[in-house]
């Protein structure tokens, strides 16, 4: 039976470099996959997912209204393996519902990729569904921007170097920075608990 899986971290952890690998695998061995990115981090009308070492793949741009069991239902065949779901913090729950129904019923494998929190420390709804779902959970490591340890949180720099703790979740627009952080630095910088 195939399963549900979600690789979650911070920023700067690797995800949409690890998902490409993976990605890259299934092709290798001429399995079909159908990689989909959710629309609020889609910039310019770019159809990519784009690694930050430069290596990138085409997607299907997936809205607030996307569903994916019908998409995948139209364009299943025998050869599709794997579905890919970069930036699946910005899922909406039923989208999550409908990625373990591709699981479940269609007998393909889902990897989801995202973010656990958001800059406030709070989850993001795509990631509350997967990590209350998933099959799998697995969590990839990156450090802290301000020291060694293992970065579990983001936080927002604006332009004058503060830690921002307004403003809305996804701003996809902003000139404003974000960073790993360990918890330690997310409560230093933030104050926010």
């Amino acid at each position: 039976m195939a399963k549900l899986h979600f690789f979650y971290s911070s920023m700067n952890a690797g995800k949409s470099t690890a998902l490409l690998q993976s990605n890259h695998n299934f092709e290798e061995n001429n399995l079909l996959t159908i990689l989909f990115l959710p629309q609020p981090i889609k910039k310019n009308n770019q159809l990519t997912i784009t690694s930050r070492i430069g290596i990138q793949r085409e997607a299907v741009i997936a809205d607030k209204n996307f569903n994916f069991l019908s998409y995948v239902k139209k364009h299943n065949s025998e050869k599709l393996k794997c579905i890919f779901v970069d930036e699946a913090q910005f899922l909406k729950e039923d989208q999550v519902n409908q990625l373990s129904n591709i699981a479940d019923d269609l007998n393909i494998t889902v990897m989801c990729y995202g973010l656990r929190t958001d800059f406030k420390g709070n989850l993001f709804e795509g990631s509350s569904r997967l990590l209350s779902i998933a099959d799998n959970l697995h969590e990839l490591k990156t450090i802290c921007s301000y020291c060694t340890n293992k970065a579990t949180m983001t936080i927002r720099i604006d332009q004058d170097g503060i830690a921002d703790t307004k403003g809305m979740p996804i701003d996809t627009s902003s000139k404003d920075i974000y960073k790993p952080v360990c918890r330690y630095h997310f409560k230093k910088m933030t104050t926010l608990f």
